[in-house]
């Protein structure tokens, strides 16, 4: 079972009222756990260690064979053609490669300078096109708030016809980080080509959960330009942020970054970027280590089968949908039919009369359930979700203090599932919320808002140091040390 293969599913942690369980962790949407076999495959390359862009000792080599090993196994797991496609790495996450792409796509074509971007989008797959391109329109999404759906697949050609010979992109996540929904991009990918616009996809809330393939009928209007993903969300934290990209996109300018390793000659006064991919995209020293553990849980997900996943998480996922729409008051965002608006394994919803950050500060002190709580870096689409509920608060504009007090309620809780969830975690939320739900009065008492919404706990109170301290880990790895390091 896949599962014993993850650390820290065992983590506990002592509670408020006394109990030391186990630790039920829903968030994956943020970050994953880690899979601790390919977590091996790095610390077995450590023995050999050596930076690349040399092949004339068998570090340096060995280094090298593993960092183009991962490289292959990220082409392999999205079935990009590697004549078509390349894959490089950058940064830590989504953040860089959206950047990076959205500075290239603006400079290839400035006479198309807008973007028509999803409504729901994640700020790393909006901002940046905010930033780089002329303009932003963000496409709508069908039906109404708090149930949206996907992108409106008719608004989105209208706007395309509307905008011709203008659009530059179309950027769309394959999957929400709010509410999971899921949009298809491939017939996306369609419209966008048909009037000559390319589509870049944030595929980092989905490659976990469902197969995603650069083209989904291996027909070329329905390939994907770009689709770039976070490692850290992909049970490799610490790896870096990865892009599949066409190869067109990237080939008709210089690099957006330049330094050592993307370079054949460099003199006084000039220098020759290599044509070589992915090297002339990844300029300096890479995260070799992050990269090859990345490349090890590609492979452990092809051999398990993405579609075997899926199917898994989806038969916890309808477990998570029914246990929460069986509690009075609790409210569900986006569609919360998957068979009518498919949605991989993540979840939004609100307590009505409480304050996300209450739910979630309870959920942690007294069910050991670890969730999320606020507006996910999806500031637009978390405020139309919530806009039928804010409105009902009738709070005037004006009033003194009227903006803290929204704060509070500018926001939503949410689960989001991994390979490692059991149907005991979901049940251990649900209870929770069921309990609060019964009793709220009990466990507002106990808490006290801070000016940024957050509730902390009255009397109990566990130091971040005494969990895990740093500097006392090292100490005692240092003691361990018989005789210990020598020191200069």
């Amino acid at each position: 079972m896949i599962r014993r293969d993850f650390l820290a599913i065992a983590t506990r942690y002592l509670l408020a009222d006394g109990r030391i369980t186990r630790r039920h962790y829903l968030d994956s949407a943020a970050s994953t756990l880690t899979l601790d076999s390919a977590r091996q495959v790095a610390d077995e390359l450590l023995r050999h260690y050596a930076n690349t862009h040399s092949e004339l000792h068998f570090s340096a080599r060995i280094v090298s064979n593993a960092y183009a090993w991962a490289h292959q196994q990220v082409m392999d797991f999205v079935q990009a053609d590697p004549v078509q496609y390349t894959a490089f790495f950058a940064g830590s996450g989504c953040t860089a490669t959206l950047n990076r792409l959205a500075r290239i796509l603006a400079a290839q074509r400035p006479e198309r300078n807008l973007v028509l971007v999803s409504l729901m989008e994640h700020h790393a797959n909006d901002l940046p096109h905010r930033k780089h391109a002329g303009a932003v329109i963000h496409l709508p999404l069908t039906g109404q708030a708090p149930a949206l759906g996907a992108i409106d697949l008719t608004a989105l050609e209208r706007l395309l016809e509307q905008h011709q010979g203008r659009v530059n992109a179309v950027a769309v996540a394959a999957a929400s980080n709010v509410t999971g929904i899921v949009n298809p991009v491939h017939a996306i990918a369609a419209l966008a080509h048909a009037y000559g616009a390319w589509i870049i996809v944030d595929a980092s809330q989905a490659l976990a959960h469902a197969p995603l393939p650069i083209s989904d009928t291996g027909a070329p209007e329905r390939q994907l330009d770009a689709l770039v993903f976070s490692g850290h969300k992909l049970y490799a934290p610490g790896s870096p942020g990865v892009a599949v990209v066409r190869r067109t996109l990237l080939e008709n300018q210089e690099p957006d970054e330049v330094g050592g390793g993307m370079v054949d000659n460099v003199s006084l006064t000039g220098y020759q970027v290599t044509p070589r991919f992915p090297d002339r995209e990844e300029a300096g020293t890479p995260n070799i280590l992050g990269a090859v553990q990345l490349g090890a849980v590609l492979k452990v997900l092809q051999r398990v089968g993405m579609a075997q996943i899926h199917a898994a998480e989806q038969t916890r996922l309808r477990q998570l949908l029914t246990g929460l729409a069986s509690i009075p008051g609790l409210r569900i965002y986006g569609d919360p039919d998957p068979d009518r608006t498919p949605r991989l394994g993540t979840v939004a919803f609100n307590l009505a009369g409480l304050e996300h950050g209450l739910v979630a500060a309870v959920l942690n002190d007294y069910f050991n359930v670890a969730v999320r709580n606020g507006c996910f870096c999806a500031h637009p689409y978390v405020r139309e979700l919530l806009k039928p509920e804010l409105w009902a608060l009738e709070l005037d504009p004006d009033a003194e203090g009227v903006a803290q007090q929204l704060k509070a309620w500018q926001g939503m809780v949410r689960a989001s599932l991994g390979l490692y969830t059991t149907a005991e975690d979901i049940e251990a939320l649900l209870a929770g919320l069921r309990d609060l739900q019964s009793r709220p009065d009990h466990y507002r008492a106990h808490y006290v808002a801070d000016a940024e919404g957050n509730f902390h706990h009255r009397t109990f109170a566990v130091p971040v140091e005494a969990l895990f301290d740093p500097e006392a880990v090292l100490n005692q790895a240092l003691e361990r040390r018989n005789p210990p390091p020598a020191m200069l």
